[in-house]
């Protein structure tokens, strides 16, 4: 079983599907997916969560979720994190401080998504209290459903990836971090078959093709063996 949201993760699975090995998903965020590789629920996990006291993504994490085991950490993609906002940035939003603003109310994605965790040690860092914060506590489960509710005018701001926002009408994105989305695997399961199978699939010129057409995506490191822990 594959944890993620992401939808290179579908496609990922389903060309394993066509390979012969069962791929199932699940549909969960960065935390929780580690903790569930811990927990031997998942084979293989997903993860971009940023470490502010390194400024490093996954590897410690890693280590603090999966104490006492070896796991190698695997790139999936490059991707651009950044704030949805009205069309037009009538608000005139322009990073993270501005969550401390009175006027703005935010939508959040749920605890343990990687999306939350990077604004939370944003939040950290400039010293700005989460009940502090209009609509802190409104959680979704997806960056499609945080863009909507800015495009709906529900939400001044929300924090998500690039690519989602170019799906909705009436949201503008501002870049604010690239982040960098690995695969984890425990070490000791990497001579199963369907680990390597994975691993092939992942680094093959065809799904490389696909995603670079699609756009949204830096594949520069794909496939890479990022860290052994």
């Amino acid at each position: 079983m594959i944890c993620g949201q992401d939808l290179i993760l579908d496609v990922l699975s389903n060309l394993l599907r066509q390979r012969g090995v069962m791929a199932l998903r699940a549909y969960i965020g960065s935390y929780d997916s580690l903790v569930s590789l811990y927990h031997d629920r998942v084979g293989v996990a997903t993860a971009h969560l940023w470490d502010g006291a390194s400024d490093s993504y996954n590897i410690a994490h890693v280590r603090a979720l999966l104490p006492g085991i070896a796991c190698t950490i695997v790139n999936v993609t490059w991707r651009m994190q950044g704030l949805y906002v009205a069309e037009g940035n009538p608000k005139r939003i322009t990073g993270w401080a501005d969550f401390g603003r009175d006027d703005i109310r935010m939508i959040n994605r749920e605890k343990g998504a990687g999306s939350r965790v990077l604004l939370d040690e944003h939040l950290r860092r400039l010293g700005i209290s989460g009940s502090r914060i209009a609509g802190y506590g409104q959680e979704s489960a997806s960056h499609l459903a945080l863009a909507s509710a800015v495009g709906r005018g529900e939400a001044d701001i929300a924090v998500g990836t690039e690519k989602i926002a170019r799906q909705v009408d009436g949201v503008a994105f501002l870049p604010m971090q690239r982040e960098r989305y690995d695969l984890v695997v425990k070490t000791e399961h990497l001579p199963r078959p369907e680990v390597q199978a994975l691993l092939s699939v992942l680094r093959s010129q065809a799904f490389k093709a696909e995603f670079g057409a699609i756009g949204g995506y830096d594949l520069r490191d794909i496939g890479r063996v990022i860290c052994e822990t």
